[in-house]
């Protein structure tokens, strides 16, 4: 079992910063990845960024390519998404999600966080 706590989310005017965090405990060396997905109201859930183990790939939606990074720190278990020039629409809840498998889709995570609030003012 893999358990995902987030944490960093908040309020911020537009063209601030945020930094998550997605700190995992237990089976952790069974992963093969983690990611960040957001859920805005009345929408899906969708990718935001993702990175694999072994070898560190990452991978981010289209629409924050240049605004956000993903990166980790094996030492601490943690993930990081660091959010530059948000946005309005950046606003949702973002959860850290885990899978034992080297896939991104949503149907494919085994381990979801309790998600963090993130709203972007304008």
């Amino acid at each position: 079992q893999v358990q995902l706590v987030e944490s960093g989310g908040g309020l911020v005017q537009a063209g601030g910063s945020l930094r998550l965090s997605c700190a995992a405990s237990g089976s952790i060396f069974s992963l093969n990845y983690m990611g960040w997905y957001r859920q805005a109201p009345g929408k899906q859930r969708e990718l935001v960024a993702g990175i694999f183990t072994r070898p560190e790939l990452p991978k981010y939606v289209d629409s924050v390519k240049g605004r956000f990074i993903i990166s980790r720190d094996n030492a601490k278990n943690t993930v990081y998404l660091q959010m530059n020039s948000l946005e309005p629409e950046d606003t949702a809840v973002y959860y850290c999600g885990a899978s034992l498998r080297r896939a991104i889709a949503i149907g494919a995570m085994d381990y979801w966080g309790q998600g963090t609030q993130v709203t972007v003012s304008s």
